[in-house]
């Protein structure tokens, strides 16, 4: 059976100030994210270092919901993820994402290694979240990544405003009209910043990589 490693990892870590406050934080999500998505989760999230942290997926359906969740709730804390699909060559512990190897897992690291290596280089201009299958190489995989590093060069572009009204109309749905309302705003304003924060394209971008992934994860049942 192939399994997704996830492997998340704080920005800059060492320059936060209260850092611990922020490992308490990152727990309290994580605890959220295994009891919210745990039919499809293999070993639980754990933090495994003072800046990292990871999970093991035995299904594709919420790869990028659970990524996109823990973001959102760090922000502003920035963060990369790796995410990586093949086997798993020792135990899993259910109870924690720690001690289990194999190809997942070097998949992903190498994914927060690329990242780290693209960031020196091309700072706004990468992306935050990238795939990988350990030692092969994929058309369907450089797709996916491609739209993932566009949407994050989406996201750079927002302002605070556009952010928290993007990210409302992702989590909670509905019209413009209710937007505004959970926002104290009017529908006009509503609309002009999804406008501005080219909501339509980053929304169909996210939706056309989730099944993406999916159908990637599929191949390699």
């Amino acid at each position: 059976m192939n399994y997704v490693a996830i492997i998340g990892d704080i920005k800059s870590s060492k320059t936060i100030n209260k850092r611990n406050q922020i490992q308490e934080k990152l727990n309290i999500i994580l605890k959220h994210i295994n009891e919210t998505y745990s039919p499809d989760i293999a070993a639980k999230f754990i933090i495994t270092l003072g800046d990292e942290f990871q999970g093991l997926l035995k299904n594709y359906d919420h790869i990028l919901d659970i990524a996109k969740y823990i973001q959102r709730e760090m922000y502003p804390v920035n963060l990369r993820f790796g995410i990586g699909f093949g086997k798993i060559y020792t135990d899993i512990f259910c109870e924690a994402a720690i001690g289990s190897d194999g190809p997942a897992y070097y998949a992903a690291r190498e994914m927060v290694k690329q990242l780290r290596e693209q960031e020196k280089k091309l700072r706004k201009q990468t992306a935050d979240i990238q795939i990988s299958i350990y030692n092969a190489k994929s058309f369907e995989i450089v797709k996916i990544n491609t739209i993932l590093t566009l949407m994050k060069i989406i996201e750079n572009g927002w302002s605070e405003k556009q952010r928290l009204t993007i990210w409302d109309m992702e989590i909670n749905g509905g019209s413009q009209e209710e937007c505004a309302k959970r926002l104290d705003t009017t529908q006009s304003t509503v609309a002009r910043r999804l406008a501005g924060g080219n909501y339509l394209t980053y929304e169909h971008a996210g939706n056309v990589a989730r099944k993406a992934l999916i159908q990637l994860g599929e191949l390699q049942k």
